[in-house]
């Protein structure tokens, strides 16, 4: 039997360079242990000119293999295995849809696209029998897709909760180990090319967010997309924060949380629950697994009924690492072509979306406030008042005109904390709140 797959590559960025020359070196290997061996046929591009100097894979002329006509891959007959590595929605849509109607399986590492429109893209690699694999669109090169659609697939999963962007958790270092700010330890990370010129999308938490949509999904067998994740980002964190949370044993991360509650099940008999999925800055006790992982690494932390708790680690971004992750799933999609066999997505109805407001956990709050008695007691009783109670808190420095306060809750509902956020504004004494950050219990 030919072990050759005709590949057609869409995209050859940070990703897909790496990727060409990850299958140049390792294909001999591949081909010995699967069985398979990988001939990257044509690559699509959006300037053939910038691609000049990349090298073309078993030395063809750039004339043969590069092409601004996308369109045209996905359609050729001697094309086997389509993989997208373009980004975006559109036309990463369109040309995956198109590829799988031609019965052709598809390798993505499209984020933003599953977390959008991934149920659609499914149930079309179904209906024609192909594999759509994605293992580089939730955590780099870190296997976490496979376990949650394919080992873990029999656990009763609770919690999926991690550290899945590198840009933010290298920034949050820089400012826990070096004392730097956020901006100084933004920059750097856009000079060593873990932050893009524009940063948005990672300090804002809608990269994590997109991330957590797919794992939500897969990790709670329903449908989970983008807009049902609540964000916040990081640009708020201070250095003021990061010296609480080290005196209090903690440190700060950005973490994505995909938590499943029971809900009311309406008189029906049956076993109802609601997905919570948010993104926020968060304080982590230094006991915690996820609290080790440092600079532009990645970790998911996976909490099930029977298995217990599971941490994946590793790196999360980069274009070797995540190439990694693409040629594993190409490697799966090429056997199973091989063997006219598929493995299909799992697929659930639509979440039923726990509201924010009723999401519970502890949390950090940090305020200035007229030096005077009784302001502590005021402050105190706007938290009495919306049935928070109060594990600790900090005069941080006092002028004698200005204090700074930092209070830590026990755990409350979303709902209550925004309350006394709102009851605390009013207060007379109370000048600014600097800081709101969640809190993770050990």
């Amino acid at each position: 039997m030919d072990s050759r797959i005709r590949v057609g590559l869409l995209g050859c960025g940070h990703v897909g360079g790496a990727l060409v020359g990850l299958i140049e070196q390792r294909n001999s290997e591949i081909e010995q242990s699967a069985g398979v061996r990988f001939d990257i046929t044509r690559i699509a591009v959006r300037n053939l000119s910038k691609h000049r100097d990349t090298v073309v894979p078993g030395g063809r002329a750039h004339e043969e293999v590069f092409t601004t006509d996308a369109d045209s891959i996905v359609n050729d007959p001697d094309v086997d295995l389509v993989v997208e590595l373009i980004g975006g929605v559109e036309p990463a849509r369109s040309l995956i849809l198109d590829s799988l109607k031609a019965g052709k399986p598809v390798v993505t590492g499209n984020k933003e696209l599953l977390a959008n429109v991934g149920a659609e893209l499914y149930a079309a690699a179904a209906a024609s029998g192909v594999d759509i694999l994605f293992e580089a669109a939730a955590a780099g090169a870190i296997p976490i897709v496979r376990p949650l659609r394919e080992s873990l697939l029999g656990e009763d999963i609770k919690r999926v909760m991690g550290i899945v962007n590198g840009t933010t958790n290298y920034i949050l270092t820089k400012m826990t180990e070096e004392g730097a700010d956020y901006s100084e330890a933004l920059a750097e990370a856009q000079q060593r090319g873990y932050a893009e010129r524009d940063p948005t999308a990672d300090v804002e938490g809608y990269d994590a967010g997109a991330k957590a949509a797919i794992m939500a999904s897969l990790a709670f067998g329903v449908q989970v997309v983008a807009g049902d994740v609540y964000h916040e980002g990081i640009a708020g964190v201070t250095a003021s924060d990061i010296a609480f949370a080290k005196r209090f044993n903690h440190v700060i991360k950005l973490l994505a949380v995909a938590q499943r509650f029971r809900s009311d099940d309406g008189g029906s008999g049956k076993a109802e629950f609601e997905v919570g999925v948010t993104v926020y800055p968060a304080m982590v006790p230094n006991e915690h697994p996820l609290a080790s992982v440092r600079d532009s690494f990645n970790a998911v932390f996976v909490e099930g009924d029977a298995a217990g708790e599971m941490m994946f680690y590793g790196r999360g971004a980069g274009g070797t690492p995540t190439a990694s992750a693409v040629l594993g799933d190409m490697i799966d999609a090429a056997t199973n072509l091989k063997r006219s066999t598929f493995r299909p997505v799992p697929q659930g109805p639509r979440a039923k979306i726990r509201p924010v407001d009723a999401v519970e956990t502890a949390y950090y709050l940090n305020m200035s406030t007229v030096d005077s008695s009784g302001v502590l007691a005021s402050v105190a009783g706007a938290f009495a008042a919306n049935g928070i109670s109060i594990r600790s808190m900090e005069q941080q420095e006092s002028t004698g005109e200005t204090a700074r306060l930092s209070f830590l809750t026990h755990t409350a509902f979303e709902g209550q904390m925004q309350a006394t956020i709102a009851a605390i504004t009013e207060l007379e004494a109370v000048q600014e709140i600097h800081s709101v950050l969640r809190v993770v219990e050990s």
